[in-house]
C-alpha cells in the first residue's frame, strides 16, 4: 500500500500528515498527522462527507481542511477562494485582517510599494494603484500586485490593466524568476515549477488562484474590478478607460519568526499591540515610511528583516 505524505495547512501553522487514499475512508480522504511536535500525532482525522476531499472538482463545492496543530484535531469545510473576511486577508482599498483577526486599513500611496511581510526567509510585497477623485486630500488605493522573495526566488502576481471588465477573460499575470508562466485557464489547471519549489492552481475558471510554495506561504488570490456600483457607493469617480482591476488576497504564513515584520506580518508577531485607532469604523493604521520599498521584488524598507536574495531583482 503507498501513503502519500503532504503538508497539510490552516491560517498560520505547517502540519506534517499522511494522507491515505479516499477508499480507505469512511466518508472522504483519511489524514493521520505525522508530525511528532503535534498535539494530533498519529491521530487519523477523516474529511466529513460535507467535503470528502482537500480538492474538489466542483468548483461550488467546499474543500476540506485539516489542522494538525490544532488540539481539536478535526477537519475544517471551506471555500478554496480567498475569504476576505479571513485571518491574512487583504482586501478592497485595502483592509487588513490580521493574526488576531483585528481589521485595519493601511492606504499606502499610489503607485508605490510597501511590504507587507518580512521575515528571514520570505519577504511580500504589493504595488499599490490609486485615483484621488476631484476635491479629496488623499487617493483611494487598492493592491494590483504582489511580490514575493524566498531562498534564491522570486515570484510575482498582477492584475492586469483593463478598460472594461470581463470575467471571461483571465486577468492574471504571473512571473517566476524572471520568465512569465503560461497558466492555461480552466478550473484546477495548474503549474509547478522544475524543482517543485512553487505550483500554481486556479480554483475558479479565470481570475481567482492559489499560489503554494510549500512549507513557507499558501497565497488565494482575486483579481476583481471596481464596478460602477462600488464606483456609486463610494465615490471612487473612476474613469471611463480603467476598471482599476486589483487583487483580492488571503495570505496563511507557516512558521514565521517571532521577529516577523510588514503590514500585515507584524501582527503574527507574539508581542504585537494593534495601534489602530480604536472605537472608530475604519481603524488606520501608518508606517508607510517604515514599510516603503523601491520596487515590487525590493526587501529594502527600513524594517526589513528579509535575509536570503533573489536571482533576480528586476520586476
Amino acid at each position: 500500500m503507498k501513503i502519500f505524505i503532504c503538508k497539510c495547512a490552516l491560517i498560520i501553522v505547517l502540519m506534517h500528515a499522511s494522507i491515505l487514499p479516499q477508499s480507505r475512508a469512511q466518508n472522504g480522504e483519511r489524514v493521520v498527522c505525522t508530525s511528532k511536535k503535534s498535539p494530533c500525532f498519529l491521530k487519523g482525522i477523516t474529511c466529513p462527507k460535507q467535503c470528502p476531499t482537500r480538492r474538489p472538482t466542483d468548483p461550488k463545492a467546499k474543500a476540506c481542511f485539516i489542522n494538525c496543530d490544532s488540539p481539536i484535531c478535526k477537519a475544517e469545510c471551506r471555500r478554496r477562494k480567498p475569504s476576505c473576511n479571513g485571518v491574512g486577508a487583504a482586501c478592497y482599498d485595502p483592509r487588513f485582517i490580521g493574526a488576531d483577526g483585528a481589521v485595519f486599513y493601511f492606504h499606502g500611496r499610489s503607485n508605490e510599494h510597501f511590504s507587507l511581510v518580512s521575515d528571514s526567509s520570505l519577504h511580500i510585497n504589493a504595488r499599490f494603484i490609486g485615483h484621488r477623485p476631484s476635491g479629496r486630500s488623499r487617493d483611494y488605493t487598492w493592491i494590483q500586485a504582489l511580490g514575493v522573495l524566498f531562498g534564491s526566488h522570486s515570484l510575482s502576481v498582477e492584475a492586469k490593466q483593463a478598460a472594461e471588465w470581463d470575467s471571461s477573460v483571465d486577468h492574471f499575470r504571473f512571473v517566476y524568476d524572471g520568465d512569465e508562466v503560461g497558466l492555461p485557464p480552466g478550473f484546477l489547471s495548474g503549474w509547478r515549477s522544475a524543482e517543485g519549489e512553487v505550483t500554481l492552481e486556479r480554483v475558479r475558471s479565470t481570475n481567482s488562484a492559489v499560489v503554494s510554495i510549500p512549507g513557507v506561504v499558501e497565497i488565494g488570490v482575486n483579481v476583481v474590478p471596481i464596478t460602477k456600483e462600488d464606483d456609486r457607493i463610494h465615490k471612487y469617480e473612476i474613469p471611463a478607460d480603467d476598471c482599476f482591476a486589483h487583487l483580492e488576497v488571503q495570505f496563511r504564513l507557516f512558521d514565521v519568526s517571532a521577529a516577523v515584520e510588514g503590514v500585515l506580518g507584524r501582527t503574527y508577531r507574539p508581542d504585537y499591540e494593534s495601534h489602530a485607532r480604536l472605537g472608530i469604523a475604519m481603524p488606520v493604521v501608518g508606517g508607510e515610511d517604515k514599510y516603503r520599498t523601491t520596487s515590487l521584488l525590493a526587501p529594502d524598507c527600513t524594517q526589513c528583516v528579509f535575509s536570503s536574495r533573489p536571482r533576480l531583482t528586476m520586476e
